[in-house]
């Protein structure tokens, strides 16, 4: 398998980016493996779901960051679970935290959003975790992409556990409107749930139509990441992402 090409700029200001997506199960489980996925796939955005929420979040999620060679961008428990770590290389330019409305007796959701540059590339993001009951996860899906087009950028991202497999309609509904980075150009695996027994798709990176998606899947193959830190680090499987953003006019 041929690796994903590493993170540069072109010399028309484009920018090839390293985007992975990651539920990291409130880091209940290894978390060296965990840093040591994440540090192994040189990602310079890191989309992440179920980061701590609790007591000490910040300093929880802060020390993953360093373990693994990033710093926090936005979200965890002021975006009920959602995050964002990102390299140095990112240009910050702004972040929000957008808490979705709450569903009685249902799990309060919400998104993780950034506008970060790379070079001469200005690019929209959104980490996301949606719901587990299919209507709610449907309403969901539409805020995502309105929350995306509310953001004044050109070029975007979104990412995270749509607890949804592709055939659903609200992976449909998202799908119709951004690539489905998987489907656009395969590489590594497909299935992300679970670790012990990949079975079925329901993490995935997205992008605006005028990204150019270089490849894309769960970066079994990669060198340094293994089976063994895979299955110990949590209970879902990394999407690996690299993306060629043009640069903004």
């Amino acid at each position: 398998m041929a690796l994903l090409p590493n993170s540069h700029t072109e010399p028309d200001g484009s920018a090839v980016i390293r985007v992975l997506s990651y539920n990291i199960r409130s880091m209940r489980d290894d978390t060296t493996a965990l840093a040591r996925v994440i540090s192994a796939c040189a990602p310079d955005l890191v989309l992440v779901q179920e980061a701590p929420r609790f007591f000490r979040w910040r300093k929880k999620l802060a020390r993953l960051a360093r373990a693994a060679n990033l710093v926090i961008l936005s979200g965890g428990a002021t975006a009920s679970g959602p995050a964002l770590l990102c390299s140095l290389r990112a240009t910050v330019e702004r972040t929000e935290d957008v808490l979705l409305p709450l569903t009685p007796g249902l799990h309060r959701r919400g998104f993780s959003t950034a506008v970060v540059r790379y070079g001469g590339a200005r690019l929209g993001v959104l980490s996301c975790h949606l719901s587990l009951q299919k209507d709610e996860r449907y309403e969901q899906g539409g805020m995502l992409l309105d929350r995306l087009a509310a953001m004044g950028v050109e070029h975007a991202i979104a990412g995270g556990d749509l607890n949804e497999r592709p055939g659903g309609r609200t992976f449909r509904r998202i799908a119709a409107g951004l690539q489905d980075c998987w489907a656009t150009a395969p590489w590594g695996t497909e299935y992300t749930s679970t670790p012990i027994d990949p079975h079925q798709r329901i993490d995935a990176i997205f992008a605006t139509k005028g990204i150019e998606v270089v490849g894309c899947g769960v970066p079994l193959g990669q060198p340094g990441v293994t089976q063994t830190d895979l299955r110990a680090a949590t209970d879902h499987l990394p999407v690996l992402a690299a993306l060629r953003v043009p640069a903004t006019a």
